[in-house]
């Protein structure tokens, strides 16, 4: 069968969605071939990824067109829609949108069957589809501003309730996930697939050099707790905070926080937090920071608190296992599906069951011990290949379905006669 492969925004500061859909992509460059299957990566960029040079079982096609590409495309659709009214007077009046006639172009000039969109998205609903969901957050709490403000959680609820009702099949993390899009969408639960998020490869293959050049660069010290979440709301970076209060001024424990990602909205607010608590000399901010940083800052810090409100799935718990940082994380749901003994779960609203937790770290060193065991262990246990080759095989499944139809259908003609 011939799938395009759709990939959303390819930006580092994008956060988690980036590494999953970069943890996929280079899976299925290295194990494509072993699947009858013919892949083609549908892309806003305009030119393939390197990666595709010496590899047969993937082909590129480009989605982005200039605006003069797509003012063309607009007024030819409008002459169409016209001539089509004047042909027949009973038929609705409608004009395609400026991409759905040229995606549905290249979908059948390249013979494409079905897709597979690496996250909520999608290019067509006029082939068979399986969708990849993240998160169901604007549903669960949708009293955070970034699901909820200027239109957005109306934007995300008409996406997902058309997209999710119409896919063949939808890909989650966990069962959790699986249950949460049973009970918004009411979609039969032998569509929706549970395929666990991969260990993200960049940590599983980085070296052991322990090198502590990172102290000179970023200008922080040891021992120091790391957060490694861009500054949305939900991300939680305030209770952190007091957090660190209760422990410097109930146990007379002084750690240093780093929080490394990318300004959302929120992070002037938690630098007036963080002064307003007498926290500022303790608190470094690195901004976004590439992944050979971002590894060893996994590798020097005390621990990792990954204190998010949001779940079922999250990716940096996954990347600390793998370089043998211990994790303190939010009790979310699927978190323990997910994390299972290889962390500290806590309470995302309880400052102090968050600080009690990172001081069961500091006076146990056995159980510090146990948890980077534990967590390496878990990290090894599922990776970007094993995540494909579970998507192959529910692609052979659709297959079974697909070819009961061509790949171009006749124009069917609906008017009442």
């Amino acid at each position: 069968m011939r799938v395009g492969i759709l990939l959303g925004n390819q930006s580092l500061d994008v956060g988690g969605g980036y590494t999953f859909e970069a943890e996929v992509f280079q899976s299925l460059v290295k194990v494509g071939a072993g699947s009858h299957h013919t892949f083609i990566l549908c892309s806003k960029q305009k030119e393939p990824p390197p990666e595709l040079s010496s590899i047969r079982h993937i082909e590129f096609i480009s989605v982005n067109r200039s605006f003069e590409e797509q003012l063309q495309s607009k007024l030819s659709r409008i002459a169409e829609a016209i001539i089509h009214k004047l042909q027949h007077p009973r038929s609705q009046f409608k004009v395609q949108s400026v991409n759905e006639k040229f995606i549905m172009e290249l979908i059948e000039n390249k013979n494409i069957e079905a897709i597979w969109s690496l996250g909520p998205y999608n290019l067509t609903m006029e082939v068979p589809y399986i969708t990849t969901v993240w998160d169901l957050q604007h549903r669960l709490q949708p009293y955070f501003p970034e699901v909820s403000s200027k239109g957005e959680w109306n934007s995300r609820e008409t996406s997902y309730s058309t997209m999710l009702q119409r896919s063949a099949f939808i890909l989650v993390g966990t069962y959790a996930g699986r249950a949460e899009v049973e009970r918004f969408y009411q979609i039969p639960p032998e569509r929706i697939k549970v395929i666990p998020f991969p260990t993200p490869q960049f940590t599983l293959n980085a070296s052991d050099c322990f090198e502590r050049v990172i102290f000179e660069k970023y200008n922080i010290p040891d021992k120091y707790l790391f957060y490694p979440a861009q500054f949305w709301a939900h991300k939680n970076h305030a209770n952190l905070l007091l957090a660190v209060k209760c422990l410097r001024d109930k146990y007379s424990l002084t750690f240093p926080v780093v929080f490394s990602g990318s300004n959302k909205g929120t992070q002037q607010y938690i630098r007036q937090l963080a002064a307003k608590l007498q926290l500022s000399e303790q608190v470094y901010f690195l901004g976004f920071v590439p992944q050979e940083d971002l590894i060893s800052l996994y590798r020097h810090a005390f621990a990792l608190t990954f204190v998010t409100f949001f779940g079922p799935d999250n990716l940096p718990p996954l990347e600390a296992f793998a370089l043998g940082c211990p994790v303190v994380a939010s009790k979310v749901t699927g978190a323990e599906e997910q994390l299972g003994d290889a962390a500290l779960l806590v309470d995302p609203k309880d400052p102090e069951h968050i600080a009690s937790a990172i001081k069961l770290l500091w006076d146990d060193i056995s159980v510090r011990q146990q948890l980077i065991e534990r967590g390496f262990e878990r990290a090894m246990k599922w990776n970007g290949q094993d995540y494909v080759k579970e998507v192959f095989s529910i692609l052979d499944e659709l297959e079974s379905i697909r070819r009961c139809w061509s790949c171009s259908l006749p124009d069917m003609n609906l008017e009442c006669k």
